[in-house]
């Protein structure tokens, strides 16, 4: 989860005046019409890079597939039309300099190129990047300033701000909000900025959303303000800036040279998180972050110099090339990805005399200090010496990082083997290899992690102590974040074998203590409750219900059944089995076919409905032993060939059950662009759990740079310079990933 920003390059010319054709006597091409963003936070039709796309086909007029060449022309006069691919995947230009531009989309007929048709997309400007900060904590009468940005360059579009509820509303929350300041010019993206104060008092702790958008388009992004009765006020933007040494860790840092070039131009950079403090047996002190991070995914040298604020929070700008960054360690050595023998993605890097906090502090990692603020605070290592502890299944934990700050989660799955992707460049545009670990720690929580959050340390949120190496993460189709960590003791031991020669390490750190936590929920069931079941959902439940209904026996303690909705699949139907929540039953885990949520509840509140909605209404308690080992036995038997035969999972670990939590379940991680028609509901007597996202990997661009070819000299846009240079545009110094 590295970030990386792009400067822009040219991508061809614009052209005149664009005209819908899509239909002749031979074929028609759809859509005929269409409009899109140059980038899109929040939108469904999105490429892995997060820019918006269009999918164009070509239809004979008997039906079937054309066989056409597809082309696009006009668009913006400096960013071009965009691309399109041979099976007519329609990408915009990165960035535009007018609030609109025209793109004509030609399929060309193959085995007639005098025949062809034309379809008109507009193209709008989209948001750059999440808004700056994505989340925040506030008590009474706080205050958080939040930027954003659009991908355009002049022009005269701004952006609405308003406040909700809910993270893609329009109304709703609480607090209020200040003009919004808009800043626009041709060598800068468009940035808006708009000042949320929370409300007088705070009666209790809740969310409230900053939603951005931009005129009729929609996409849409949104900062999460997490009201507080605590009065913490909390804000990623410390995590981000240059700060003054000896620095705290939990903050922005990363290599020197993690950055791509362009004909001698730097196009992108990569940073991550300066995660914690480790010392070996001689009191040598080194800082301890993700491979990806500070060794950039096996591409770098012994030697090469650590910063604090990576380069992503300094404009590219390398130390020594200008101000901004500040040397704080050499790098020492890492857990090679592409050696077998290593389960973790970890390097650590020689912190330089009084350059870093030598007690090991962590920002916002101790208590409440006077003003709201959260101090400063060693993790805890009085417990265990400095070597972390085991995390169990729902431990709540924490964790300090770049990009999010401080946050606090569940464990949701133990045991968990995955796929992750890396690359040689920030840009993703050279794969490098896709690594398998095992017994991996997965983390579920709205806001807990995102992109510049590898490398931090995750601790017990009840004592500090140390339990994972945070590496890897993204967001699911319930817009929850999923972040995976590597338990810590493998960490250490892995680095004492292959980097140490044998040297015991352990963590810097001070007494056990309490983190102030900044949970900010998780809408996994809330979200899968609120989906929409089709047709065919439908009448499968409601086909299960009869045979359902036979198994009401409340001396057996089954007091009812109705029909529902699946949390451990969203989007699939189930029947729900009210149970005694006085006695042990025994429910089955499907009828008919048809999954079952059990809820506990009592003979009173079903006949009166007033029973719980959800299995986690009633109270989700924690699964023993006895119940999760023989659950992680059978994973391991099943996972890699699971994983195998279905090139749609990616992920397979053991977690709790949503529609009955008082089982196992197999937690399975599904592409979202290849979700199989069918998923099981068990395998091999386990509940199966489905978490529907992007495949992990540890770079991704939301802007990435567009090729450079052959082009026109462009048009100045209205209102711009002649001497108009993309390679110059003003990036924001926070330019976030997904």
């Amino acid at each position: 989860m590295i970030l990386a920003p792009a400067l822009l390059l040219m991508a061809g010319c614009a052209d005149g005046g664009v005209a819908a054709n899509p239909s002749n006597a031979t074929f028609s091409i759809s859509p005929g019409t269409g409009a899109i963003d140059t980038n899109c936070t929040g939108c469904n039709a999105a490429n892995a890079q997060g820019t918006s796309v269009e999918q164009f086909t070509a239809t004979l007029s008997s039906g079937g597939a054309a066989a056409v060449a597809w082309s696009v022309f006009g668009g913006d006069a400096n960013s071009g039309p965009g691309s399109i691919t041979s099976a007519g995947l329609y990408t915009p230009p990165p960035y535009l300099t007018a609030d609109r531009v025209q793109v004509g989309v030609t399929a060309t007929l193959k085995s007639n190129t005098a025949i062809t048709a034309t379809a008109v997309v507009t193209v709008t400007p989209g948001f750059l990047q999440p808004l700056t900060p994505e989340n925040a904590a506030l008590g009474a009468n706080g205050q958080v300033t939040i930027t954003g940005y659009l991908a355009e360059a002049g022009g005269s579009t701004g952006i609405a701000y308003a406040l909700s509820g809910t993270a893609a509303g329009s109304s709703g929350g609480q607090g209020s909000l200040g003009s919004t300041t808009c800043q626009r010019g041709s060598q800068a993206f468009t940035s808006c900025t708009v000042t949320y104060a929370a409300p007088a008092s705070v009666s209790a702790t809740g969310a409230t959303f900053v939603v951005a958008t931009v005129g009729t388009s929609s996409s849409t992004t949104a900062a999460e303000v997490l009201l507080n009765t605590a009065g913490v006020s909390s804000s990623p933007s410390t995590h981000q800036a240059q700060l003054s040494t000896p620095v705290p860790l939990g903050s922005s840092g990363g290599n020197n040279n993690d950055y791509d070039t362009q004909r001698n131009q730097i196009v992108d950079c990569c940073s991550g998180t300066l995660g914690s403090l480790i010392e070996d047996t001689n009191n040598h002190q080194y800082l301890l972050s993700a491979n990806h991070v500070l060794a950039r995914s096996d591409q770098a040298s012994v030697g090469d110099t650590i910063i604090q604020p990576g380069l992503i929070d300094n404009n590219c700008t390398p130390n020594g090339e200008g101000p901004g960054a500040t040397p704080v360690g050499s790098l020492t050595g890492w857990l090679a990805l592409s050696s077998s023998a290593t389960n973790a993605d970890a390097a650590i890097a020689q912190v330089d005399s009084g350059a870093v906090n030598t007690a090991g502090a962590i920002l916002e990692l101790g208590a409440k200090q006077s003003d709201g603020s959260l101090a400063a605070a060693p993790p805890g290592i009085s417990s265990t010496g400095g070597k972390g502890e085991a995390a169990g299944l729902a431990l709540i934990v924490a964790k300090s990082g770049r990009t999010t700050g401080l946050t606090c989660a569940g464990i949701s799955a133990l045991d968990l083997d995955v796929y992750v992707d890396y690359y040689r460049d920030c840009a993703e545009t050279k794969p490098y290899l896709t690594k398998t670990y095992t017994n991996q720690l997965a983390i579920s929580g709205n806001e807990f992690s995102d992109a510049g959050d590898s490398g931090s340390l995750v601790v017990d949120a009840a004592n500090a102590e140390p339990v994972g190496l945070f590496f890897a993460g993204g967001t699911d189709s319930s817009g929850v974040s999923q972040g995976v960590a590597n338990p810590v003791s493998d960490v250490l031991s892995e680095l004492s074998t292959q980097v140490g020669g044998g040297t015991s390490y352990t963590f810097v750190g001070a007494a056990d203590h309490a983190v102030s936590c900044l949970n900010y929920g998780d809408n996994t069931v809330t979200a899968a409750q609120a989906r929409t079941l089709n047709d065919t959902e439908i009448a499968h439940a409601q086909q299960a219900l009869g045979q359902a209904r036979m198994l009401v026996n409340p001396s057996a303690g089954i007091l009812g059944a109705a029909t529902g909705k699946s949390s451990d699949h969203p989007g699939e139907g189930a029947v729900i089995l009210y149970v005694d929540e006085n006695m042990t039953v025994n429910a089955p885990q499907t009828v008919d076919g048809v999954r079952t949520a059990v809820i506990p509840t009592n003979a009173h509140a079903v006949a009166f409905g007033s029973a719980p909605r959800t299995p986690f209404e009633a109270g989700a308690p924690a699964l023993p032993a006895a119940l999760l080992n023989p659950a992680v036995a059978i994973k391991q038997q099943i996972a890699q060939s699971l994983m195998k035969r279905n090139p749609a999972f990616f992920g397979v670990g053991v977690g709790q059950s949503l529609d009955n939590p008082k089982e196992a379940a197999l937690v399975i991680y599904v592409d979202r662009k290849q979700v199989p028609a069918q998923l099981p509901s068990t395998v091999d007597g386990l509940r199966t759990r489905y978490i529907v996202m992007d495949r992990l990997h540890v770079t991704r661009s939301y802007a990435a740079p567009v090729q450079s070819k052959s082009h026109c000299m462009p048009h100045p846009a209205a209102g711009q310079p002649a001497s108009f240079d993309h390679l110059n545009l003003i990036t924001p110094r926070s330019l976030k990933l997904n």
